[in-house]
């Protein structure tokens, strides 16, 4: 028998750590969640107003408004930001902010009220309801008539003019089948539309959705100027007809975690702290703590005294954390923050945890699922990190994919739209340009600009 002995080298991640770790990775919502839990299981925890913290919000806000007014942040700022903002700031109470979800009209409310002087019988309003209940956002309907007939025990004639019955109302289009179908039933409401225009919906859209007008032109032996006029009449209708109304979902709003305002010659960075319930500890249950009744309460408040201790740690540390995260990525994208999204440069994940000194799997917890606001919207912290598409080669500046994109974009605004680029020649340019990219990766990235291809942008 042999004895060796080895030397190994092991991370040993405690309980405490991952307490931390967890905390870090935890959105806003997220983190008020939590200490709400927590505030019910630990006696020690004592949940302070959340309207002192809004207050606090409001006054650290009102404190850098002082430094510079931000009036081009807001007039900049989209329309989810300013519903935040007055969310915060506003001088009336809560109770006068507007429900913007609770006051928009839903589109089965805007069609039953078309239908409220048609008599029906008791069976046939709940087959209308079940049928106004079915149609999805777009204001399309897919249900089957004769399942409906066999679910409410009605004749399938009478379902079939329920069905019809919805599609004569307003807004045109609606309770279609499909995207021709809803095209072709708002050509009908017009009497003087063009019969090229329906033929092109009935048999042609996906050489329309290409802008193939040419080879249109030639297929159906028409001028160029008449197939023109007829997907101009086309593009005029509203393939979405039930999109204009609210659906009454409560969609999840985004709490910024880190709120980035930008000053007149520097950034300040706010970590949002005031959203989640702020907690002290019970003075009660401390003083019991020092002198407890008996060994077993004393051990059990110890426990919670640590536990509240902990998390109060943890806390601090997350902010810390997401102020110096976020001051890096400001550093880093600074063009970004100055000039708007198509100026982001090159970063990678190493490159923050070099900066901050952390592992990259720290850095990594702290921007999942979080939140960034600035001047230009609300994006995902992890937005901000951005691969290299490209080197240029006359500079030796890398690109980002979003810079390559923007490239193209302008290549193909410029061309001859009677002899457009093919993806071959975008990528000469590129290259004579100092961008090499694959062919290959310029149809990629056309596609993603939603840009057709050579056909699709000859004109006529």
């Amino acid at each position: 028998m042999q004895l060796e002995l080895q030397l190994s080298q092991k991370q040993q991640i405690t309980q405490k750590m991952l307490q931390t770790l967890h905390l870090l990775e935890m959105n806003t919502l997220q983190l008020e969640s939590y200490i709400e839990q927590l505030a019910l299981e630990n006696p020690l925890l004592e949940l302070q107003d959340s309207g002192a913290g809004r207050a606090a919000l409001s006054s650290e806000l009102a404190r850098q408004a002082k430094l510079q007014r931000q009036l081009d942040w807001l007039s900049q700022a989209d329309r989810q930001n300013r519903i935040y903002y007055e969310a915060d700031h506003a001088d009336s109470s809560e109770d006068s902010i507007p429900d913007y979800t609770q006051q928009e009209e839903t589109l089965a409310d805007y069609l039953r009220a078309q239908l409220l002087l048609n008599r029906y019988s008791t069976g046939e309003r709940r087959a209308l309801d079940f049928l106004l209940a079915s149609i999805d956002a777009r204001g399309y309907l897919n249900e089957s008539a004769e399942e409906v007939a066999a679910r409410f025990a009605l004749p399938l004639p009478t379902v079939k003019q329920l069905f019809q019955d919805i599609r004569n109302l307003d807004p045109a289009g609606v309770g279609a089948r499909d995207l021709k179908d809803c095209l072709l039933l708002q050509l009908s409401r017009r009497p003087e539309h063009a019969p090229l225009a329906e033929l092109l919906v009935r048999e042609h859209l996906p050489d329309i959705a290409k802008h193939h007008l040419s080879l249109l032109a030639r297929k159906l032996q028409e001028s160029p100027e008449a197939i023109a006029r007829a997907v101009a009449e086309i593009q005029s209708l509203n393939p979405k007809p039930g999109g204009a109304f609210s659906d009454r979902i409560q969609l999840p709003y985004i709490h910024p975690d880190v709120v980035v305002i930008k000053l007149e010659d520097h950034f300040e960075i706010l970590v949002n702290e005031y959203q989640y319930p702020r907690f002290t500890l019970n003075k009660s249950y401390l003083s019991m703590a020092e002198n407890p009744p008996d060994k077993e309460t004393g051990r059990y408040l110890k426990e919670k005294l640590r536990q509240a201790k902990a998390v109060q740690s943890d806390l601090a540390g997350r902010s810390s954390t997401l102020s110096a995260l976020s001051r890096v990525l400001v550093e880093r994208q600074n063009s970004f923050f100055r000039l708007g999204p198509g100026h982001k440069r090159p970063l990678k994940l190493s490159e923050l945890s070099e900066a901050l000194s952390l592992h990259e799997s720290t850095i990594s917890r702290a921007l999942s699922n979080k939140f960034l606001q600035c001047s230009w919207g609300v994006f995902p912290l992890n937005y901000f990190l951005s691969s290299v598409a490209a080197i240029d080669q006359h500079s030796g500046i890398e690109k980002t994919p979003e810079q390559v994109q923007q490239q193209i974009q302008e290549i193909i605004d410029a061309e001859d739209k009677t002899h457009p680029l093919s993806d071959e020649k975008i990528r000469a340019v590129l290259a004579r340009s100092g961008i090499v990219i694959a062919r290959r990766t310029v149809n990629k990235y056309r596609q993603l600009l939603g840009i057709p291809d050579r056909g699709g942008r000859r004109l006529p």
